[in-house]
């Protein structure tokens, strides 16, 4: 007996099956191409360092993009630190661009005042600071950058977060 299919006869009708539907290849990255590098900015190490671990966890990937996490001062204090941040910048760089989140409105301050004089503190270019929550906006962010969206994307990813209602009402 074989398992092949044997050919219908004359006069009879064949079932025809839908062609299968080709299963989506996730797209590889050429050797050397780069993506958008991701800097999360907070008053404690240990709270950058924390949604660090869930934005990679959610991204869901082994080879997932640069992802900095800094916090705090240099001599391990509660604040911001912007030597820290333009180092952290310069870590993640991979010639696309970086993206910068920060949890309270000092760290903004400190981030934005480093981003008005980059080109004096060393950063890559470009750089540039998300306006977003920072838990939210920095797994949105990670996930984009891991996908491989440009620094647009990126962005746009983390700041849409804002947008995003826990309720499901609209903001009013």
């Amino acid at each position: 007996m074989s398992d092949a299919p044997s050919a219908p006869g004359a006069g009879s009708a064949t079932a025809t099956r839908p062609a299968p539907v080709p299963r989506p290849t996730r797209p590889t990255r050429p050797a050397g191409h780069g993506r958008v590098g991701v800097v999360l900015v907070s008053h404690s190490q240990e709270l950058a360092l924390a949604v660090r671990r869930l934005a990679l966890t959610m991204a869901g990937s082994d080879d997932p993009a640069p992802v900095s996490a800094t916090g705090g001062t240099p001599d391990d204090g509660l604040g911001t630190s912007a030597v820290l941040v333009a180092a952290a910048a310069r870590r993640v760089d991979q010639g696309h661009g970086v993206a910068v989140l920060s949890d309270l409105g000092s760290a903004v301050s400190t981030v934005l005042a480093l981003l008005a004089d980059a080109d004096e503190h060393g950063l890559p270019f470009p750089v540039r600071f998300a306006d977003a929550p920072f838990v939210e906006g920095a797994v949105a962010a990670v996930v984009t950058a891991t996908a491989g969206g440009d620094l647009a994307a990126v962005l746009d990813a983390a700041e849409e977060t804002y947008r995003q209602h826990k309720t499901g009402r609209p903001h009013l």
